[in-house]
């Protein structure tokens, strides 16, 4: 069977699609002082594929949106370090590609993959299978977040690979692989644990900036809330403030207090 369509996988029941909303994922909509670079645009078979050089105020990076044939919308974002990673990704999956037989039902793995590698940067991590299916032979790349954010995903059909790394190099001989932004280690995360309930603090980094994730953690229930860190100094204070608050009125006595 000669590769036609590169396909995702078919969702299996109760399995997600893997949609989400503009405001799941970190750098998705157009920020204020968010100026757009340069842009191309590829045609790979059906599918449609911008990939878009970004800078704000923390530096610049690529978004590369899917769009499908029926005008769905996948995409997932790429520091520019990242970017020039998966440029020699691409040209390795590219030649194994090539050197490939015809699709063999009868020789292909269970889960579909054929080669498969992983990208990490601060928080985020990148999965890069090389998958073949009914319809044919892909790169999945998919985009996830540390601690249970959102996955994003796209799919480029394989023959359209060295078309995409080709596009992706012209981006980085134009703008180099130099992110921008915070340059030193973001510091380690912490854990507290009170009563039932466990706390985790998590610096991260994406398109917007660097940030503080705290997670509560229950049994069957966790809840989380990100501060930018911008905000860090205001949220200590208002936070000291309520503390000196309670440690006064905890040190007045019974009759004081009722004066």
């Amino acid at each position: 069977m000669a590769d036609r369509e590169g396909g995702e996988d078919n969702p299996q029941p109760g399995q997600p699609s893997y949609e989400v909303s503009q405001s799941d994922m970190p750098g998705w909509q157009q920020q204020v002082g968010e100026q757009e670079l340069a842009t191309k645009m590829l045609q790979i078979q059906s599918k449609r594929f911008y990939i878009d050089v970004k800078q704000n105020r923390r530096g610049r990076f690529m978004k590369v949106a899917e769009i499908g044939a029926d005008g769905r919308r996948n995409q997932v974002f790429l520091a520019l370090s990242t970017a020039a990673e998966f440029r020699d990704h691409l040209s390795l999956f590219s030649d194994f590609y090539a050197n490939l037989g015809p699709p063999n039902p009868d020789t292909l793995p269970e889960d579909g993959k054929l080669k498969s590698e992983t990208m990490v940067k601060d928080n985020r991590r990148y999965y890069l299978d090389l998958k073949e299916n009914s319809r044919g032979r892909f790169l999945r790349v998919s985009q996830t977040i540390a601690r249970g954010g959102p996955r994003c995903q796209i799919a480029i059909p394989a023959q359209g690979m060295i078309e995409f790394r080709d596009a992706l190099q012209e981006l980085l001989d134009e703008f180099g692989t130099d992110d921008g932004g915070y340059k030193g280690e973001l510091p380690e995360g912490r854990h507290m644990r009170v009563e039932n309930k466990n706390f985790y603090f998590d610096i991260g980094q994406n398109n917007r900036g660097i940030y503080m994730r705290i997670s509560e953690v229950k049994t069957n229930f966790r809840t989380a809330i990100t501060i930018p860190e911008k905000s860090w100094s205001r949220f200590r204070d208002i936070f000291a403030d309520y503390v000196d608050k309670m440690k006064d009125g905890g040190e007045k006595g019974p009759s004081e207090s009722n004066k």
